[in-house]
């Protein structure tokens, strides 16, 4: 069993995103920001039928997103703007690149341009791809050479579980994104410094579960500024939760059980 993590360029129509839900069907997990204005949807399969699933999903959000009207604070490059292949464990690694790269061949073929990251692009990261002018510098693995004029491009990869995960600050946004780059290097985790309409957060992705927990990350905010939440944006392995400081409140699905590996 594998698991799928689309994310997509939308966080606020509920139509759309109930659309894009049924075509991914069964789901394990949705949640939507409208600050973030992105939807992450987390859904399990067997290899060979999973990235068929994606792919309905994935004609969903291109026919009912414009990203020449998108707003939302989060960096983006398409309308579904990653869709990576997850493992859970290592000797799954294989079926999950195949099916991967099955995904990003079917993805191209809906019009839209397909960069890999990650080990399917040699350490390629996302934030090479998105920032500006990044997709300029590398020639799409996948699909036409040019972006799709309404919903951009995709980024593909086969990974093991992420911890997208975000903490709230009583702090102005310029300590948030102290806080992050402070992350960035003491940690080695993906942070960004974010203003919302009623909080300030700092937003990190952990892609080491084993080495960094979402506790580390709470204790090393909480001494630079005070936290008042937290919250988790997709199921995560149990591992990346323990010694979760109780005082902190925390959102989100927490973990699954067949995620505990």
């Amino acid at each position: 069993m594998l698991l799928a993590v689309p994310n997509v360029s939308e966080g606020r129509d509920e139509a759309a995103l109930d659309a894009i839900a049924a075509a991914f069907e069964p789901l394990l997990h949705r949640s939507a920001d409208p600050d973030h204005h992105r939807a992450v949807f987390t859904l399990a399969g067997e290899p060979g039928e999973l990235h068929r699933r994606v792919v309905a999903g994935a004609r969903e959000a291109i026919a009912r997103i414009d990203l020449r009207q998108h707003e939302g604070v989060h960096p983006r490059v398409g309308a579904l703007d990653v869709a990576p292949i997850v493992f859970l464990r290592r000797e799954d690694r294989g079926a999950a690149c195949a099916e991967a790269l099955v995904l990003a061949d079917e993805l191209g073929r809906l019009g839209v341009p397909v960069y890999l990251y990650g080990e399917l692009a040699g350490g390629r990261t996302r934030a090479q791809l998105r920032r500006a002018g990044g997709l300029a510098a590398f020639t799409p693995d996948f699909g036409p050479r040019a972006p799709h004029p309404t919903a951009g491009a995709t980024l593909v990869a086969a990974r093991p579980p992420l911890i997208a995960f975000n903490v709230k600050v009583d702090a102005p946004v310029q300590t948030a994104r102290e806080i992050a780059a402070g992350l960035r290097t003491d940690l080695d985790v993906r942070a960004l410094g974010l203003e919302l309409r009623s909080t300030v957060q700092v937003s990190t992705n952990i892609e080491d579960h084993t080495r960094v927990s979402a506790a580390d990350v709470v204790a090393y905010v909480a001494v630079r500024a005070p936290v008042t939440g937290a919250e988790l944006v997709a199921p995560a392995p149990r591992a990346a939760l323990e010694g979760f400081p109780p005082g902190v409140p925390l959102r989100g699905p927490g973990a699954i059980e067949d995620l505990s590996c």
